[in-house]
């Protein structure tokens, strides 16, 4: 597999450390409000690089973390009149809800920042100890000229860093590219005991320590997230964990990969342009699955347009989908015995198509496009009864390739037809032996007035829902 690594700028083949297994970290929420449509896709990005690692036969172990902690986790506490533990925790279920709903399967480990503090401390006073960090009044910050290769993988030279320099000046500082790493705590702040004072954590240090403490300290394979990390936060871990002392000669990461934007009818998303979404919000119009859709539809690093048009479009797609996969299955049913080593083979070439696609830089564009090209070809194949075998294996490379791309997890949640609409359609599969067609047809009109479509196929009678299941 090759991805395109920030660190290189360049396409670069993949190999793990240690053969077999992958050490995988995305940078989690802020856990203040509700995520909105530019959390989900790095979310649901690089969810499927996990599924599609362990498709190809790898152990990953994925780590995602959850910033439990920050000045706007604190100013919603106070707005609200309770504790940063309140806040952080019920945004945490909120996130899982929604998680859950765009069928991202959870990491192997969700550290928070309030669980590590102990690492963070120790971390810290190794960087000092190095001479990399000052204490500032009851603070610690980060000497990043001192690190000569700050900057790699922003890849702009420390004057233009500077200039652009997102992070607050202090006149204390000793340089205002430096960072802070501990911060004092202000009155009425929560706060932990620490060498140089109550204070609480940086938010570029606990990722640092998250990844040494849970994957260890040789370095890990692939570090992930949005374009808009790449400066400063990951230039910042990279410094700090590459200054610590403890990976000795090992980058903190190998590859780097970051995903591009998300802009609302050509606009970037904002609040004060009226243009934000969350995913509560679109999910509630839409329903979670086209979002999904959404995401993997465009290659990982191009940037998105979302305007409701696109998510129409994502959610016909889906639809598609979901009819074929429902067709095969009655397909199946009706099937008899049966070869066909060339539809078989056919089948075979799609899933090659999608390998190959996933190999190019996690190509899910191209990906998906294998799946829709798959699915025109068994809906051409199951236009007359065919043999079982050749639709078994279908369905099952069908599921899988969605699978990897994390697809169509709503089968099987499809409602059963209650009594009554069972009746109604058995009425009109008599109504039509017996020729009364002006019965048959007005059954089948008050069955779709409630929601409900029947397709005569030359297996029989089949129904599905207007959503596609």
């Amino acid at each position: 597999m090759k991805v395109f690594n920030t660190l290189t700028r360049k396409k670069e083949e993949f190999v793990p450390l240690e053969p077999g297994k992958v050490k995988l970290y995305a940078c989690g929420p802020t856990v203040y409000n509700f995520i909105h449509i530019g959390n989900a896709r790095p979310l649901c990005l690089f969810d499927v690089l996990r599924r599609y690692l362990e498709y190809r036969g790898l152990e990953v172990t994925f780590v995602q973390n959850f910033t439990d902690i920050d000045d706007k986790i604190i100013k919603k506490a106070n707005e609200e009149g309770t504790d940063y533990r309140t806040v952080s925790e019920r945004y945490i279920a909120e996130y899982k809800t929604d998680a859950a709903g765009l069928g991202v399967r959870e990491a192997t480990i969700h550290p928070k920042a309030t669980e590590t503090i102990p690492e963070i401390i120790e971390l810290v006073r190794e960087i000092v100890d190095n001479g990399y960090g000052y204490v500032l009044d009851g603070s610690v910050y980060f000497r990043s000229r001192r690190f000569r290769e700050y900057g790699k993988l922003s890849h702009q030279p420390l004057e233009e860093l500077d200039a652009g320099n997102r992070i607050e000046l202090d006149t204390g500082k000793e340089d205002g590219l430096d960072f802070v790493l501990w911060k004092a705590a202000k009155p009425g702040e929560p706060s932990w005991e620490s060498p140089w004072g109550q204070g609480r954590p940086g938010w570029h240090i606990e990722c640092t320590a998250m990844i040494l403490k849970h994957l260890g300290e040789q370095g890990i394979d692939i570090h992930c997230g949005g374009q808009d990390l790449i400066f400063p936060h990951h230039e910042n871990e990279i410094a700090q964990g590459e200054c610590c002392g403890r990976l000795g000669n090992a980058p903190y990461a190998r590859y780097w990969m970051h995903n591009g934007f998300i802009n609302v009818d050509s606009r970037k998303m904002s609040k004060s342009l009226g243009n934000f979404f969350t995913v509560r919000d679109v999910a509630e119009k839409y329903g979670y699955e086209p979002i999904k859709f959404m995401m993997i539809q465009a290659h990982y690093r191009s940037p998105i347009n979302y305007t409701a048009e696109v998510i129409e479009q994502c959610k016909a797609g889906m639809e598609r989908l979901y009819t074929c996969r429902d067709n095969l299955d009655f397909a199946m049913e009706k099937a008899g015995e049966g070869e066909d080593p060339e539809f078989a083979a056919k089948v075979e070439a799609r899933r090659e198509q999608f390998v190959t696609a996933m190999e190019d830089d996690l190509n899910t564009a191209d990906g998906l496009a294998a799946v829709y090209e798959l699915a025109r070809d068994i809906n051409s194949y199951i236009a007359v009864p065919r043999g079982k075998a050749p639709l078994e294996l279908a369905a099952k490379v069908f599921d899988e390739l969605c699978g990897v791309l994390g697809i169509l997890y709503n089968r099987g949640k499809k409602e059963s037809l209650d009594e009554e609409i069972e009746k109604l359609i058995a009425q009109r599969q008599q109504a039509r032996k017996e020729k009364n067609f002006a019965l048959a047809d007005k059954i089948r009109d008050d069955l779709n007035a409630r929601g409900i479509i029947l397709e005569d196929t030359p297996q029989g009678v089949k129904w599905r829902r207007p959503d596609g299941r």
